[in-house]
C-alpha cells in the first residue's frame, strides 16, 4: 500500500510566488477554471485570495504526503500527476493542460495522494481551499461550479478506468489522442496539430501499456496515414478513422 511520505516546507523554494490583482477578470482562460459564471464583482472577492506560481520544467507543484491547503488553477503549462508504486516505479495518473485543476485529490485526507510534476516551464494560480470555502459563502454559484468541476473529474476517473480495463493497445492510444485533441480545441488551438508534453514512457505508464507497444501502435498509425508523427508533434489526418480505432482494434 502507498506511503504518503510528509515533505518539509522547504522543499517549495523553487517556486517563486507573486501577489497578483485582477487576473481573473483579465484571463482569458477565465471560462475554463473556477470563475466561469461569475460576475465581475464576484470575480474580484477571488482574485484577492489568488497568488501566482511558476514552476520549472520538473519542478514540483506539490508532493504525495504533502498537507492540503490549496487547489491550482493551471495558467499555463503542462503537468502530469504521478504515484509512487510497491515496487518502486512512478505510475502517472493524469495529465493536466491550461485551464484545468489540480488539488482535488487532497480534499477528504487534508494530504496531497499524489506528485504534481510540471512537464515544461508552467505558471498556475494558487487558491487556499480554506478562502474558497469562506467566499463561496457568499457566492453560492461558485460552489455549484466547483461540485460540477469535482463530478467531472469523477467521471474522468471511470473513463480511465474503462480504458485500462477493456480497451486494447490501439484503442487506449487511439482515446489518448482524441482526448488531448478535445482539450486543444475546447482551448482555442488546434486539434489536428499538437505537441505532445509527455514522453513515451509517461503515455504508457498512463496507459498501461508498455514502452514498445506505445511505439508499436503510434507507428502503425502512422504507417495507415492516420497521424505523422515528427518527434513529439502530432498531426492528425484522418481523424474520422482514428475515433474508428476505438472499436476496431487488432492489437492486444
Amino acid at each position: 500500500m502507498f506511503k504518503p511520505v510528509l515533505i518539509e516546507p522547504s522543499i517549495y523554494c523553487q517556486l517563486d510566488i507573486v501577489q497578483f490583482k485582477s487576473s481573473c477578470a483579465a484571463c482569458s482562460l477565465r471560462e475554463l477554471c473556477l470563475p466561469v459564471g461569475l460576475n465581475e464583482d464576484e470575480v474580484k472577492k477571488l482574485d484577492i485570495v489568488s497568488q501566482k506560481r511558476k514552476i520549472t520544467r520538473g519542478g514540483y507543484l506539490h508532493h504525495a504526503g504533502a498537507k492540503f491547503q490549496s487547489l491550482y488553477a493551471i495558467r499555463s503549462g503542462f503537468l502530469k500527476t504521478c504515484v509512487l508504486e510497491q515496487d518502486g516505479r512512478h505510475q502517472v495518473t493524469g495529465f493536466h493542460m491550461t485551464g484545468e485543476l489540480l488539488g482535488l485529490d487532497a480534499i477528504s485526507t487534508d494530504v496531497h495522494t499524489c506528485d504534481a510534476i510540471a512537464l515544461e516551464d508552467s505558471e498556475v494560480c494558487e487558491i487556499p481551499f480554506a478562502k474558497l470555502e469562506e467566499i463561496s459563502r457568499t457566492i453560492p454559484s461558485l460552489m455549484r461550479h466547483f461540485h460540477k468541476i469535482m463530478s467531472r473529474e469523477i467521471v474522468r476517473d471511470h473513463g480511465v478506468m474503462l480504458l485500462l480495463g477493456s480497451m486494447k493497445a490501439e484503442e487506449r492510444l487511439a482515446s489518448f489522442l482524441l482526448n488531448l485533441s478535445r482539450r486543444f480545441h475546447l482551448r482555442g488551438y488546434s486539434e489536428y496539430n499538437f505537441n505532445l508534453r509527455m514522453t513515451r514512457e509517461e503515455i504508457g505508464s498512463y496507459l498501461g501499456l508498455k514502452l514498445e507497444t506505445v511505439s508499436r501502435a503510434f507507428s502503425k498509425f502512422q504507417d495507415e496515414e492516420i497521424i505523422t508523427v515528427d518527434n513529439k508533434h502530432i498531426q492528425i489526418k484522418d481523424i474520422a478513422r482514428l475515433r474508428m480505432k476505438l472499436s476496431n482494434s487488432d492489437v492486444s
